[in-house]
């Protein structure tokens, strides 16, 4: 899987080349994912981050779709507040056809997804979002990473090996973990060594445990293959203690549950 990351990458900076894909590439494809060769490109859908400018247009998952040469994505937005998109600014909004502007899909846990053409990577996109409760176009501008895409994996629960680190190394958490993909979000089942975790951090967001017997068990936000810095709070000890780690999903050992 590993192998298959470094050719997108390389694609993504230097789409168009025109770089065979072998046999391996194909084998080495993520579950669920089908690749092949066209114009230089490597038909496929893949993970991306998503860098927007305003905390009020928050992409929690995109899925890059390539095919015949173009780029899609489908843009999955933390809340249910935009109608319309359009890929410009809003003043340009205004001026177009109705028919250009951008519904939503509406998923299964009500998250709106959008499906978007993309210009091209790492370069600053206008994207205008219709507020359905101001009635007005507001302008946003998205960034899509190349260096964040990864191979798509279609939703369902899978077991992943998992490595952590810091702490110095009293607690650990139980590998191979669950990990269940839904709309392309990741959520990790945590298990700790201890039933003494009252709460985790990951990413300014605090969590708490699923269970109230055994262990301590909680279920976070995850990305495959990206070290991923979160804290947990231990009260084993006459006060409470923050405790910072380092979590890692490792990508080549992902398997369907």
């Amino acid at each position: 899987m590993k192998k298959l990351w470094m050719m997108v990458l390389l694609l993504a900076l230097c789409a168009g080349c025109g770089t065979g894909q072998t046999q391996d590439d194909a084998e080495n494809a993520a579950p669920g994912t089908e690749v092949s060769q066209t114009d230089g490109y490597t038909e496929g859908k893949y993970f991306i981050d998503v860098d927007s400018s305003s905390t009020m247009f928050k992409v929690v998952s995109a899925v890059l779709n390539v095919e015949n040469g173009e780029m899609t994505a489908d843009l999955t937005l933390s809340g249910q507040g935009y109608g319309y998109l359009y890929m410009g600014t809003g003043e340009e909004a205004q001026q177009a056809p109705a028919e250009e502007y951008i519904g939503y899909i509406e998923g299964a846990d009500g998250a709106y997804t959008y499906t978007v053409p993309v210009a091209a990577l790492d370069q600053e996109i206008d994207c205008a979002a219709w507020s359905i409760k101001k009635e007005a176009w507001y302008d946003r501008v998205l960034v899509f990473r190349s260096e964040t895409i990864r191979p798509w994996v279609e939703d369902g629960t899978y077991t992943v090996e998992a490595t952590l680190e810091g702490g110095g190394g009293k607690s650990t958490i139980t590998s191979p973990l669950t990990l269940t993909i839904q709309n392309g979000q990741m959520t990790a089942r945590i298990e700790w060594s201890s039933p003494y975790y009252d709460y985790m951090v990951v990413d300014f967001v605090e969590y708490l445990p699923v269970n109230t017997e055994g262990n301590s068990v909680f279920e976070i936000p995850v990305k495959l293959d990206t070290p991923i810095e979160i804290t947990a709070d231990t009260i084993a000890m006459s006060e409470p203690h923050e405790i910072d780690y380092v979590l890692t999903l490792s990508g080549d050992t992902l398997q369907k549950a």
